[in-house]
């Protein structure tokens, strides 16, 4: 097995680690290689991502050999027996730990400039990394992430030479990997890109995480404080042939239509962006049905993210089963799809009888559907950020190619992700918008059939806004 760099490294490791999904986790990513990887964990989790600046504590006459390790806030694990068993003095240790609290320090002063540190005290701490050759600064991390009073300790990295796990120990309470290779020999021959990441981008990530958690925390907000509240939400695990999947789906009540998200990664319902969309539909009335379309296992084969064919019939089966619940029988059905979940939304409402009231794209390929979209008769808005030029043509191409009234939308300043400030605020907005004005209970003819504006005579709008 060979990871196409350390996203895929970690959206794989990702998969493995679902069952901590729900639990208060914090992912701690070891600088700097190891923060990419724990970027993606994080994301998988809904969970706060944070550094861990650690400095192993080297025998002064044998430095890879580690006496003890050293971490942020002067929190220090030693080793006695390795200590003795060196001959190393106090002294010594004294001299070797202040010439690594500095290296700890000056590192951690450039992370913590904008923010502090995650707190540890009761969480579950998942240490990550990009893989693990010797181990020493791994298990040290996990050390001193015990040290900080985390409640469990779990070490997850994508690859490590077999037998690994004895070189953590009682470090950490659980140790997940996905790849332990025969004829292991150094972490770079199991990706294909593996180039050195620089400070600039680890605290990146950390940006990028800290508005990911931002706009699930919003949304929970909304929520009466959770992301699934108890008499709005439920659990759901919609049929989509053989294949049962996970999702929630949210009815608020007379909600004249449901919108349901179709993301191309797959984890729909664990996307802080998808959730901070859906809660701003539920506060305007509609319904929204988040979920996965993929299983955890179909996942770890990146090439399942492009099967448009897949995604596609997951998202027909899926509506098929949504019509058929109680809750959702009289409500129109939009979606709102993002990356190549936009093509499998489109496709999917191309189908004859399809009865698709109104279809939204985020930073979407509509392009991938091509050979379909003629045939899209519901209203289509395509929402793409200016500064995301190469999928802005994708999409301005597409455009061309609809017959329904549709639209295109560009968010000033926002990139691939929206991640900017304010631009996936605006997403939601136009989202909203978008829904409210083609989704009524005036416009839907009987149950779940299309909507009238749907099926009138196609417009288009082919001025960007």
């Amino acid at each position: 097995m060979v990871f196409a760099d350390r996203d895929d490294a970690g959206r794989r490791l990702a998969a493995r680690l679902g069952h901590l999904r729900g639990e208060p986790v914090v992912v701690l990513g070891l600088p700097r290689g190891g923060v990419p990887v724990a970027l993606q964990v994080a994301r998988a989790l809904a969970a706060p991502l944070d550094v861990i600046v650690v400095r192993k504590l080297g025998v002064p006459f044998q430095p890879e050999l580690g006496m003890g390790a050293l971490g942020e806030d002067g929190v220090r694990v030693v080793n006695p027996e390795v200590m003795q068993a060196c001959g190393v003095s106090q002294d010594e240790l004294a001299a070797v730990q202040a010439r690594e609290q500095a290296a700890v320090d000056a590192r951690a002063a450039r992370y913590r400039a904008r923010r502090p540190r995650q707190p540890l005290a009761g969480q579950v701490a998942v240490v990550v990394d990009d893989g693990i050759a010797t181990g020493s600064t791994a298990r040290a991390a996990c050390q001193i992430a015990r040290a900080h009073e985390a409640a469990r300790v779990v070490l997850a990295v994508p690859v490590a030479p077999p037998g690994w796990q004895a070189r953590i120990g009682a470090a950490a309470d659980e140790m997940v990997c996905v790849h332990t290779p025969r004829g292991f020999a150094a972490i770079g021959q199991f990706y294909a890109r593996f180039p050195q990441v620089s400070d600039d981008e680890v605290l990146g990530c950390l940006e990028r995480a800290a508005i990911a958690q931002s706009s699930a925390q919003a949304s929970a907000g909304r929520s009466a404080g959770a992301v699934d509240p108890p008499g709005r939400s439920e659990k759901v695990e919609p049929q989509a042939g053989a294949v049962r999947l996970a999702g929630y789906l949210t009815v608020p009540e007379g909600a004249p239509g449901i919108v349901v998200f179709v993301h191309g990664s797959g984890s729909s319902r664990h996307s802080p962006r998808n959730q901070h969309v859906a809660g701003v539909l539920q506060d305007a009335g509609l319904g929204t049905l988040l979920f996965d379309l993929l299983t955890p296992e179909e996942e770890l084969d990146r090439a399942n993210v492009f099967d448009i064919g897949l995604l596609t019939g997951r998202l027909v089966q899926v509506t098929g089963w949504l019509r058929a619940q109680p809750r959702a029988a009289r409500a129109a059905v939009g979606y709102f799809g993002a990356s190549t979940g936009a093509a499998a939304a489109l496709l999917a409402a191309a189908e004859p009888g399809a009865g698709i009231a109104a279809v939204v794209s985020r930073g979407g390929r509509p392009d991938l559907a091509r050979p379909r979209l003629a045939a899209v008769t519901a209203p289509t808005l395509l929402i793409v950020g200016g500064r995301d030029q190469m999928v802005l043509d994708l999409n301005r191409r597409a455009q061309a190619e609809l017959r329904c009234e549709n639209d295109l939308a560009v968010v000033p300043g926002a990139t691939h992700l929206f991640e900017e400030p304010g631009t996936l605020d605006a997403v939601a907005g136009l989202a909203r918008d978008w829904f409210l004005s083609h989704i009524s209970d005036a416009e839907v003819l009987a149950g779940w059939a299309p909507s009238r504006r749907a099926s009138d005579p196609c417009r288009r709008s082919p001025t960007p806004r």
